[in-house]
């Protein structure tokens, strides 16, 4: 018997993984926040109006709806260390795919694209959960942070891509590189660090997770979360543009949006440390994107102001979304069941705010309503993640 198998893997190979883990992390946005500075490109070359437009930026988190609930199945069969790395061939795969000439590789790409990221979404929580019991807040924290770097880099880069390679296509092809260098490392990652022990059945009595109280109000908080920032994610450089911004100027603020968020979801992380409470800190969070939106009704002038606080507000409660599906959890396996769960439904009420906020805008010509639609969301948002926040576990008896 090896030393690696007597001792477990050595700290090398631990950092190998984690370093795996932040860079799979980084693929999970970047295809999507590509998008939305380029909605005008891809409307007047494809012929797609902002309803259509908007149903595009949505298909992704319906495919992670569709994905989530059952991902943990296979996941259970075939190892996480393998399904992660068909997240990452499928991802890169819709990546090319779509930036193919023709509404059907469009469409396709985008859909491939949504159950590349779904996959990872669901299961890089359940591998913190099982590699890393003792730090989940601290590793969430970091690998979410690199997610929404990434997911700004996305938005920053695009019209500057658009300049390099030429037209919108090329622009979004780019990102595939990222995600073929993912996978491939994720494929040497299950070489370097042995297979985990095969997990005990878990037999936590208590009611289902689809019947638990504290599993319902995550799962309402990671979709109120979501919903908000996609529907900026897609929007906000049209906001902007209608508010009188540079095209240009708009796209990066929708980076310096995404990439304030890792600022503010690592002082989030901070700030949960070992707490085993996280309700105030939820709560105040959600509360600062109403005050951006209003911002942005009453004082346009001021955008980026409201765009920094926008993106603090979006970074850290993200950062508590991901960190309850381990914190409100006794088992990696429900950790697994509450991300899909959450992720499912969350993502199916996320999906639903890209598309409404291109038809308010279609049949008003006006943002300030759906300014307004993201500051009720963001209301929502804080009071539910006041209850998500609590000290107690899905699988607690009433």
């Amino acid at each position: 018997m090896s030393a690696t198998a007597d001792t477990g893997p050595s700290t090398r190979s631990v950092v190998f993984g984690l370093a795996a883990v932040l860079l799979v992390a980084a693929c999970l946005r970047p295809a999507i926040t590509a998008i939305g500075p380029l909605l005008e490109d891809i409307g007047a070359d494809t012929g797609l109006g902002n309803t259509a437009l908007g149903v595009l930026g949505a298909v992704p988190l319906l495919c992670f709806a569709a994905v989530s609930p059952w991902i943990h199945r296979p996941a259970i069969r075939f190892g996480t260390q393998r399904m992660v790395l068909v997240a990452m061939l499928v991802l890169t795969a819709g990546i090319l795919l779509r930036s193919v000439p023709g509404a059907l590789w469009l469409w396709g790409g985008t859909i491939a694209i949504g159950v590349g990221i779904g996959i990872g979404n669901v299961l890089l929580p359940a591998v913190v959960k099982r590699d890393h019991p003792t730090r989940i807040s601290t590793v969430t924290g970091v690998y979410s942070s690199v997610t929404t770097g990434a997911a700004g880099l996305g938005s920053g880069l695009a019209v500057p891509f658009v300049a390099l390679t030429g037209n919108w296509r090329g622009a979004l092809a780019l990102w595939a590189v990222v995600s073929l260098v993912a996978a491939a490392v994720w494929a040497v990652r299950g070489r370097v660090l042995p297979a985990p022990l095969p997990a005990a059945p878990d037999t936590t009595p208590g009611v289902s997770m689809w019947r638990s109280a504290t599993a319902w109000q995550v799962t309402a908080f990671m979709g109120l979360q979501s919903t908000t920032f996609y529907l900026l994610v897609t929007w906000l450089p049209s906001i902007e543009t209608g508010l009188g911004v540079d095209r240009a100027a708009a796209g990066w603020h929708l980076s310096v949006y995404q990439v304030v968020g890792i600022v503010a979801g690592l002082g989030a992380t901070v700030l949960m440390g070992r707490r085993s409470d996280q309700s105030l800190l939820t709560a105040v969070a959600g509360s600062a994107l109403v005050v951006a939106m209003f911002g942005l009704l009453w004082a346009p002038h001021l955008v980026l102001l409201w765009v920094l606080v926008a993106g603090m507000s979006s970074g850290a409660t993200f950062i508590i979304a991901m960190s309850l599906f381990g914190l409100r959890t006794r088992t990696v396996a429900q950790t697994a069941q509450l991300s899909g769960m959450a992720q499912c439904l969350g993502y199916l009420l996320a999906a639903c705010g890209p598309v409404v906020a291109g038809a308010i805008f279609d049949l008003t010509g006006t943002w300030t309503t759906v300014l307004l639609l993201v500051a009720v969301c963001a209301a929502a948002q804080a009071v539910v993640g006041a209850f998500a926040g609590r000290d107690r576990y899905t699988h607690d008896q009433p």
